[in-house]
């Protein structure tokens, strides 16, 4: 990931509601949320929800299908990997034993 784009995700992610509705997502992988719902569960107006999303989707961090009538948002999980990886790829200046400690609170979540 180039900096650019890291800095696009991290920006969109810079901001209450896109936090909450990244955050909602995570937790309904990998069934994903119709819009409709994701701004039903966040007490915030649908077309304000769709701007949210449309931020969330051009940063790569989230990813829509259209299911008869309902659009389905789901959580970019690659571009949910390549912001994690660009964050830590340098952790510690290379002393693995630093960095050790990420891995155990990671790995209950997945």
């Amino acid at each position: 990931m180039e900096n650019d784009l890291a800095i696009v995700a991290l920006g969109a992610l810079a901001q209450g509601t896109r936090l909450d509705v990244f955050r909602l997502l995570v937790r309904h992988e990998p069934t994903g949320l119709a819009a409709g719902e994701i701004a039903r569960q966040l007490d915030v107006p649908q077309n304000t929800m769709s701007a949210h999303l449309g931020i969330l989707a051009r940063a790569s961090l989230v990813r829509s299908e259209r299911h008869s009538r309902s659009i389905i948002y789901r959580v970019n999980l690659d571009g949910l990997r390549a912001l994690t990886l660009f964050l830590v790829k340098d952790c510690c200046a290379g002393n693995a034993e630093l960095c050790a400690p990420l891995v155990p609170e990671l790995a209950p979540c997945c």
